[in-house]
């Protein structure tokens, strides 16, 4: 099992980790190319228009894959800090393999490897932890995606229930 792990920031800090399974893919990594608009490098939600979120999450809401979500209030590095390895222990209990984090900057990426290294039971399961460029990685924006729905609320959140489990809410930390 794969997961593909990506944040939002709005009322809160979220992360959304997307469980794909090994033959599911290429799939799913093609059906999001497939969505890329000509001159586009990835489709990050937050640079949408409306009508393309609502087709690209009712697309989404139609694929067999599963994604957890994991929020918190407070100061962003704080929170991932404590979201991080809960969401790691839950990967380790699905039976993921490599875990795939968006990547965000060397010293926060630093700071991801140092949490997961040293606060949960990553290596002892020999899961595989990456960051990798968005841009490079079509299953990371379905992370983006959902990340990105889970956040706005309302019908949005809606719209991508048929592939959300779990919520984990920590509240303000």
């Amino acid at each position: 099992m794969h997961m593909f792990v990506d944040e939002s920031e709005r009322g809160g800090y979220l992360m959304a980790a997307v469980l794909i399974a090994p033959h599911a893919l290429h799939t799913s990594r093609s059906m999001m190319r497939g969505l890329l608009l000509p001159g586009c490098r990835r489709v990050h939600f937050k640079t949408e228009k409306p009508a393309r979120r609502r087709l690209i999450a009712d697309k989404l809401a139609c694929c067999d894959f599963v994604t957890h979500i994991y929020v918190g209030r407070g100061k962003s590095e704080r929170v991932r800090s404590k979201l991080l390895p809960l969401l790691v222990e839950d990967a380790i209990g699905a039976g993921v393999t490599r875990l795939v984090l968006d990547s965000r900057d060397p010293v926060a990426n630093g700071r991801d490897r140092l949490v997961i290294g040293t606060r949960t039971k990553a290596h002892d399961a020999g899961l595989v932890y990456e960051h990798i460029q968005s841009s490079s990685e079509p299953a990371l924006w379905i992370s983006d995606a959902i990340a990105w729905c889970h956040g706005a609320g309302g019908d949005w959140k809606r719209r991508i229930a048929p592939v959300t489990g779990t919520v984990v809410d920590l509240g303000e930390l």
